[in-house]
């Protein structure tokens, strides 16, 4: 209908401007057209909405849909994701070249001269209409060739970490009760040449929790990510950074970088323990837990968070759970001398000459010393022992 009546009044302003026609008839049909624009303006706004000033993108995405359709694979995985992308016979870069071309259409009536021109074609309607009849033939299809991309993008990132780092290997996933264990472990982010390694064992009998103490900065919070991020590498089919590794299929909760939200009104230790529900109840489901859980409960204070941690803990370990937690709070390591499979570890530091040396080696038991003091000391924040009153009868200081 656009269409036609566009012709409509093109042939009657010809038909004016040879003098065969008076200008009533355009007039009319100039009328007409604008109030077919105006009734079907509520439908090209909506068919729009999110596409102008897409055409460059959507010119990208077609490209890279292009990209994968011409490919040749061999695995499986790849051929179904390529399979995917035709829809009725027609190649998805095809149907989102046409949308492209819509779009671009559209975008050129921010041309200054076209402006003028393009209501009087029914520019922006046309153009409307246009993506809107595409959406009915497309709409089923498109979020299935944007979760092929999502895949693809996924799988190139994988492959591309394993190719400059040849030297990780792939882990050796394991079926039965919980397990997670490896080797000269580390953080794929760090260098190679800073990265200190450590080992993990963590079994559903003797060692199923690992409290991890130590002093500010000993490495406790980067062994949690270190554990976490290759054990989501091993579960997405990717390498890892390990002499070796082998695990059972795990679901991973983390109470990692919890924040406060000034906007929610939610305090730091709000939003842990949320995050802390949503933990345990994800352990109601089919696959077993690994949680890591940093400074537990620490916003809080010590009596509080002696009992609730407890508490926690011992639910995590009524499940089918691995976990570690790392903590400030010496009196949370007693719990491995009242629970099975509770085991303390911790990272230690050295006092060298008045700096803190950290070698970030995991080692067995409860850390001995706390280097809090110390660091107050080397800011400025507390003075030296030397540079305290010496007086008998002054009372004890730090």
């Amino acid at each position: 209908i656009a269409l036609a009546l566009v012709m409509l009044s093109a042939a009657l302003l010809l038909g004016w401007l040879s003098e065969e026609l008076g200008l009533l008839p355009l007039l009319l049909a100039l009328a007409l057209q604008g109030g077919f624009a105006r009734m079907v303006r509520p439908r090209v706004q909506a068919a729009l909405h999110g596409v102008t000033g897409r055409s460059r993108d959507l010119f990208r995405l077609a490209g890279l849909l292009q990209a994968i359709e011409q490919e040749t694979f061999h695995a499986p995985q790849l051929l179904q994701l390529q399979h995917e992308l035709h829809s009725g016979g027609v190649a998805a870069s095809q149907r989102l070249t046409e949308l492209t071309d819509l779009v671009a259409l559209l975008d050129s009536t921010r041309n200054t001269f076209f402006a003028l021109v393009a209501p009087l074609v029914l520019w922006t309607t046309q153009a409307g209409l246009g993506v809107e009849a595409w959406r009915r033939r497309t709409a089923e299809a498109l979020p299935r060739w944007l979760a092929v991309v999502g895949e693809f993008e996924a799988l190139v990132s994988l492959a591309g970490y394993a190719y400059e780092n040849p030297h990780d290997p792939f882990p050796e996933l394991l079926e039965g009760e919980p397990l997670l264990e490896a080797d000269e472990l580390g953080h794929p982010l760090l260098p190679r040449s800073l990265c200190v390694r450590n080992a993990v064992r963590l079994n559903a009998t003797d060692r199923r929790l690992l409290i991890v103490s130590g002093s500010n900065m000993s490495g406790k919070s980067t062994y949690l990510r270190a554990i976490g991020i290759n054990t989501v590498l091993a579960l997405a089919g990717g390498v890892v950074r390990a002499e070796w590794m082998r695990l059972t299929p795990l679901a991973i909760g983390a109470t990692l970088r919890i924040q406060d939200s000034l906007q929610a009104g939610q305090s730091r230790f709000l939003a842990e323990i949320t995050r802390l529900k949503h933990i345990l109840e994800r352990t109601t489901e089919p696959l077993p837990v690994l949680y890591l859980l940093d400074e537990i409960l620490h916003g809080t204070n010590s009596h509080d968070r002696r009992i609730g941690a407890e508490a926690i803990l011992r639910r995590f370990l009524e499940q089918r759970t691995l976990g570690l937690v790392t903590t400030h709070d010496l009196a949370l390591t007693a719990l491995a001398d009242r629970l099975p499979g509770v085991v303390n570890v911790h990272f230690a530091d050295q006092l060298h000459h008045g700096q803190m040396i950290f070698d970030y080696r995991l080692r067995s038991g409860v850390v001995e010393h706390s280097n809090a003091l110390e660091l107050l000391r080397s800011i400025g924040l507390l003075p030296n022992p030397s540079n305290l009153s010496r007086d008998p009868d002054a009372p004890p200081s730090l």
